[in-house]
């Protein structure tokens, strides 16, 4: 394989990599689904979600930005939500001259939570697969009964990414080596340019699906019956307990504090 998609695990010896990985699949989903019941500006509960987070990218012995770099992947898809701070009634907070925008304060303190919790959601979700490794991670879905044919489909998507990738790394290297650039030549117009990468995309698929058809004949052969075999398994032990209890005691009790 010339491309690294392995997943984001890091093997470390700390207490979050021991848990058990049905413990952090649900301790993530409570996280946010917290998120998910904050208040919109609930600025010292999002704060005290953020300190979580931290103390377990701590406690996983890992770099305290490890989480906050990669979470910047959200910011793009925010940008959905960028119209709430004009289009919300209520008291003008700033307004645009020229242009006759008003910037109301329900409006910015809307936006500016969305755009924390889906910040922090995500940076749980990424904390969850850098201390779990991927065929665990399936695993726990699978024993939290999760529908077996999206488990499946997880499995299969992630495994074949690496063989979709591969396969386009191959039809590049064939086109750049029936592409040579004579010197002194300008390059071709950006309209061939990209006649010639939708040619290849639609020729990457033709080829990924028979591939897919031969990876597929190939498993019925060794007796595949939609169901993935493992050999790992887990038992939840008392300090998994105590984890998953004092999370949950940690992530609801703000929620509890700000309804009062």
């Amino acid at each position: 394989m010339h491309y690294d998609l392995s997943d984001q695990y890091h093997h470390r010896s700390s207490l979050i990599h021991h848990l058990d990985p049905r413990v952090k699949v649900v301790v993530t989903f409570f996280y946010i689904l917290a998120l998910s019941l904050t208040p919109e500006g609930a600025w010292w509960i999002l704060g005290f979600f953020l300190l979580l987070l931290l103390s377990a990218v701590w406690l996983a012995d890992l770099a305290l930005t490890f989480t906050l770099k990669r979470s910047f992947i959200v910011l793009p898809f925010v940008l959905a939500a960028v119209a709430l701070p004009f289009t919300t009634p209520g008291p003008s907070l700033l307004e645009i001259p020229g242009l006759g925008w008003v910037v109301t304060e329900p409006g910015m303190i809307r936006f500016l939570s969305i755009l924390a919790r889906s910040w922090l959601a995500v940076q749980g979700a990424i904390l969850l697969t850098a201390v779990t490794r991927f065929p665990d991670l399936l695993w726990a879905l699978g024993a939290l009964r999760f529908p077996q044919p999206l488990v499946s489909t997880i499995g299969f998507m992630y495994r074949y990414l690496f063989v979709l990738a591969d396969e386009a790394l191959r039809m590049i290297r064939a086109r750049a080596a029936r592409s040579a650039q004579v010197p002194g030549r300008a390059r071709p117009p950006i309209g061939w340019r990209g006649r010639v990468a939708g040619s290849m995309v639609g020729s990457l698929f033709l080829r990924s699906l028979a591939r897919s058809e031969r990876v597929y004949a190939a498993m019925l052969a060794r007796g595949y019956d939609g169901h993935m075999r493992s050999l790992i398994g887990f038992r939840m032990t008392n300090i998994d307990w105590m984890v998953f209890i004092l999370a949950f005691l940690l992530l609801i009790a703000p929620l509890i504090l700000s309804l009062r």
